[in-house]
């Protein structure tokens, strides 16, 4: 995250720490809507994907949408997919949507304002982490889920502002 970002003054709300507040995904449609966007990364257990959503206020077009109507307001929506076909124990899938929840606020600045859904692709190994909530599986987690962060906010193009290119005199 940068530091001097404000999420207030970029049209996201804020938390009472000052960071960007994320929105989660709640009903059916948020997340077939999210997972119909396209996928920002993938890393062996996890996939982000992601749909842009329509600006609100000055900029927005007059014309309703249909995303307008499922995400109220703007932001960064966030929801977890956590399969029991990947994840069989609940007290698992618990751990790993908790994880997904607390290392997605610190890129919530660096998401932009869409929905996402971070959905487990693949089970951890059972024989390589035999609890359920074992430390050594939080930390895997927690080290895969902040590397498809850093390749989703690498992924995304950063908004900057469009200058005319300036023609380059030729080289002699």
């Amino acid at each position: 995250m940068s530091q001097g970002f404000s999420p207030s003054a970029s049209g996201l709300n804020a938390g009472a720490d000052g960071r960007a507040r994320l929105e989660r995904l709640k009903s059916r449609p948020q997340f077939q809507a999210a997972l119909a966007g396209r996928t920002l990364a993938k890393t062996p257990h996890f996939a982000l994907h992601c749909v842009p959503l329509p600006l609100t206020g000055a900029t927005a077009t007059t014309k309703p949408d249909a995303s307008a109507a499922l995400f109220a307001r703007n932001g960064v929506w966030l929801g977890a997919m956590v399969p029991k076909r990947w994840a069989k124990r609940a007290v698992t899938r618990n751990a790993i949507k908790r994880q997904i929840y607390i290392v997605s606020a610190d890129y919530a600045a660096s998401l932009g304002i869409a929905a996402h859904v971070v959905r487990l692709r693949n089970s951890f190994d059972p024989r390589q982490f035999v609890s359920a909530t074992s430390m050594a599986l939080k930390s895997a987690v927690r080290a895969e889920l902040q590397n498809l962060f850093e390749h989703a906010c690498a992924a995304q193009p950063t908004p900057r502002a469009s200058a005319p290119a300036t023609p380059r005199p030729p080289r002699d």
